[in-house]
């Protein structure tokens, strides 16, 4: 039998909590691993961590500067080398875009022609975690280096994968403080035809700020669920937020649909967040119609504006918690500091520029801890290609 058809037949069979089990057993007898650890990403997308948490033998790696941090960050495998004959392979699980984390082997220097099959079987088990985190907590606890939040618990359990891509496009999208955010979140949703993003930012603190963020992108979802234009879906999502709130709370949001075949745009702007353009090399803001932030008043009404992407075109969107983020010396954010962050950032790829613009806003407002959430969407579009 093909050692990789053996090798996924053991991860579907596995109980979701022995994944790792099953891929170490596999991975020893059919490639003659030495040594296999499993790390995931943490909340933060700082430290690669170990599965299980602290298992005898495997150490934390940091994102910057290690080899399982190069290939995580490069999404390429990363080969060592050392003085023993020994080969040591660390290998980006990922899936679908989304960076889960790294696998990393000991394996006889004879196996390295085995490498390309081992990437793809790194790939095959970042399947299996997604399907197992339905069943178990392991994979969850393992990525915390620290307790969340109640309301970073709710916020962390509404959010999709932090980084997806498909020939039209890249995402990658991150929020800080990550083990205490509350009212910032993030969603989208890809079909045949369109790409539709929404980025959101509930109004209050803690725990009041998540259950109104909850309602509100579960009813969007709702909303676009139906199959309705994204003005439709704003108006429903303010009448649910009104019909609970009664015009107490509301909640900010962009929200923009993309037709992946044209690059054609529509955009509704209900709040805060901005949205930014870095087309050939030059970034501006766009010029939206600001309207009503959902749940403010009964039955409001919203208009989309059309723009249209050209392949290359980079888009960031940004919460208040970045843009109008104040340095000691009261210069905002997004004055001059947030175009050097994106200028500095153009050649990494959409998962990694987030946490870039966010390590840039630490440093202008000169002290690690924000006073509020702080969300960052990156969105490359490479639009269609022509069929050949």
């Amino acid at each position: 039998m093909n050692r990789l058809v053996s090798a996924g037949r053991a991860l579907r069979s596995a109980a979701p909590h022995q994944l790792p089990d099953a891929l170490s057993q596999v991975l020893r007898t059919q490639y003659a691993a030495e040594a296999v650890e499993l790390r995931l990403a943490d909340y933060g997308l700082t430290v690669l961590l170990p599965v299980p948490p602290a298992p005898s033998g495997t150490k934390s790696a940091p994102v910057q500067g290690s080899a399982p941090g190069r290939a995580f960050g490069s999404q390429q495998p990363c080969v060592e080398e050392p003085a023993d004959g020994r080969v040591r392979a660390h290998l980006p699980v990922t899936v679908r875009g989304d960076r889960l984390g790294v696998l990393s082997l000991t394996l006889p220097a004879r196996t390295r022609e085995s490498l390309a099959e081992l990437t793809e079987l790194a790939e095959l088990l970042g399947h299996e975690l997604v399907v197992a985190e339905r069943d178990t907590d392991l994979y969850a606890r393992a990525r915390r280096r620290e307790r969340l939040t109640l309301a970073a618990e709710i916020q962390w359990q509404l959010l999709p994968a932090r980084s997806c891509a498909r020939e039209e496009y890249a995402l990658g999208a991150q929020l800080e403080p990550a083990y205490a955010i509350f009212g910032d979140n993030f969603d989208w949703e890809a079909s045949a035809d369109h790409l539709l993003v929404y980025v959101t930012n509930g109004m209050g603190e803690g725990i009041e700020a998540s259950l109104l963020t909850s309602l509100g992108i579960n009813a969007l979802r709702n909303a676009r669920r139906a199959g309705i234009p994204i003005e439709d879906q704003a108006a429903l999502a303010d009448q649910a937020l009104y019909a609970h709130y009664r015009g107490e709370a509301h909640l900010s949001v962009l929200l923009v649909d993309i037709e992946l075949s044209t690059g054609r745009m529509r955009v509704v702007d209900a709040g805060s967040p901005q949205l930014l353009l870095l087309r050939d090399r030059v970034l501006s803001l766009v010029d939206l119609d600001a309207q009503l932030p959902l749940g403010m008043f009964e039955e409001t009404d919203y208009v989309a504006q059309e723009l249209t992407l050209l392949p290359g075109d980079r888009l960031l969107f940004v919460s208040d918690g970045v843009h109008g983020v104040a340095a000691p010396g009261g210069e905002s954010y997004g004055e001059h500091a947030l175009a050097r962050a994106v200028g500095n950032a153009s050649l990494l790829p959409a998962a990694d520029v987030p946490a870039a613009v966010l390590r840039g806003l630490t440093g202008h407002r000169g002290r690690p801890e924000p006073d509020d959430d702080a969300l960052v969407v990156c969105l490359d579009w490479f639009g269609k290609r022509p069929a050949s």
